[in-house]
């Protein structure tokens, strides 16, 4: 079986050489619950959800879908979630995808990592890393994090089952208040993992709950690092910060005009969520937006549905007035995603990226201490005089 498993990947990598597919990546939603409980958490429902586990796609809906991805020659799935491994069918879902041939990205929290799974992956391989999300290297700040006891212990223990085993994987962390403290700790046990080969990236401007529940909204905003304390952490390494600075600016920037759609997201990947909605991206589920999968098909969102999102114009006049004109569009994390799980459209500004954005713009002298980039005429030439270091 082994050998069926690798040939249409094989196939495939061979093609990219000389052809970009028309699905480059299929994200799958398996289910928004989850066995822990995170205080910052834009997603996650309880595990026991029975009303939400009856309306989740059945193990035959995703084989279809992950079917239908193959001949559009997509060649990697990502399972996520809430907890993609609570699903009680997560070992069939992930042997049909490979068996057809997919490289598999898992996002977890490593909590239901069995020594029968690790098993299944040293004997057919995801061919991607792994993907750990981190709450903290103590018992207290990570499950002050959680909110589920015993949460540490069994996280710990699934990712020591992947070391033993040799199981390709790579950490990530949540920056929170009970684990700020742990960073360096956190990074330098990161650094023994074999297949890091970077630092770990981190989650800190955290979103809103896609169904903008007032009280866990609260909660989420009241977690935000300032933008100054955000600051700090990104440019721990000034030097290294301010090389990586010039790389993103060095590539041919300008502000964005009307156009809202600036990533990738909807043209050559989706997300398939829990219930059969398609969208351009994991967090993007505003109804204009939204695809049903069960009145159409992957090919029709693809060919015809997500080139007319993505064709969509910024009518707020707030966002006109400023990211329309803004020369820091690679440096800010607005999108329509942001403005959706935060207000509930696809164009209004979040204040709160803006304001990370010019502190970080302030920093690198790219704008003076009272000047908001949108006003600024000469960018041409600040980011010329920025990105060859005069």
């Amino acid at each position: 079986m082994e050998n069926s498993v690798y040939s249409r990947t094989l196939q495939l990598d061979d093609k990219w050489k000389n052809h970009f597919p028309r699905m480059s990546r299929l994200d799958i939603e398996l289910t928004e619950r989850c066995n822990n409980s995170c205080i910052h958490c834009y997603i996650n429902l309880p595990a026991n959800d029975v009303a939400a586990k009856a309306r989740e796609l059945s193990t035959e809906d995703i084989k279809g879908i992950i079917r239908e991805s193959a001949s559009m020659e997509c060649l990697t799935v990502r399972f996520t979630g809430g907890e993609s491994l609570l699903r009680e069918d997560f070992e069939e879902l992930y042997l049909f995808t490979r068996k057809n041939g997919f490289k598999v990205v898992i996002f977890t929290n490593a909590t239901l990592i069995t020594p029968d799974l690790v098993k299944l992956f040293a004997r057919i391989p995801p061919l991607e890393k792994i993907e750990i999300t981190v709450y903290g290297m103590r018992r207290n700040s990570y499950e002050s994090v959680t909110r589920v006891s015993g949460s540490y212990e069994s996280a710990w223990r699934g990712i020591s089952l992947l070391l033993e085993n040799r199981i390709p994987f790579i950490v990530k962390g949540a920056l929170l208040p009970p684990n700020l403290c742990e960073i360096e700790e956190f990074e330098a046990w990161a650094a023994t993992i074999p297949w890091m080969d970077e630092p770990p990236s981190y989650s800190m401007f955290f979103d809103f709950r896609c169904r903008r529940i007032q009280d866990k909204n609260q909660l989420i905003k009241s977690l935000r690092l300032t933008p100054e304390n955000a600051l700090a952490i990104l440019a721990r390494d000034k030097e290294r910060y301010i090389d990586d600075m010039k790389g993103l600016f060095s590539r041919f920037t300008f502000p964005p005009g009307e156009k809202l759609f600036l990533c990738g997201a909807g043209l050559h990947s989706g997300c398939a969520d829990a219930y059969g909605c398609f969208q351009p991206c994991l967090m993007l589920r505003h109804p204009d937006t939204v695809y049903s999968l069960k009145d159409g098909s992957l090919n029709d969102a693809m060919t015809n549905f997500f080139p007319k999102v993505r064709e969509m114009k910024a009518t707020n006049l707030g966002y006109l007035a400023r990211c329309a004109r803004c020369f820091l569009r690679e440096l800010c994390e607005q999108c329509p995603a942001k403005s959706w799980m935060e207000y509930g459209t696809l164009d209004t500004p979040v204040e709160y990226l803006c304001e990370v954005t010019h502190a970080q713009a302030r920093f690198l002298n790219l704008i003076e201490e009272n000047e908001m980039a949108w006003n600024v005429k000469n960018w041409k030439e600040r980011l010329k005089r920025f990105t060859k270091g005069k």
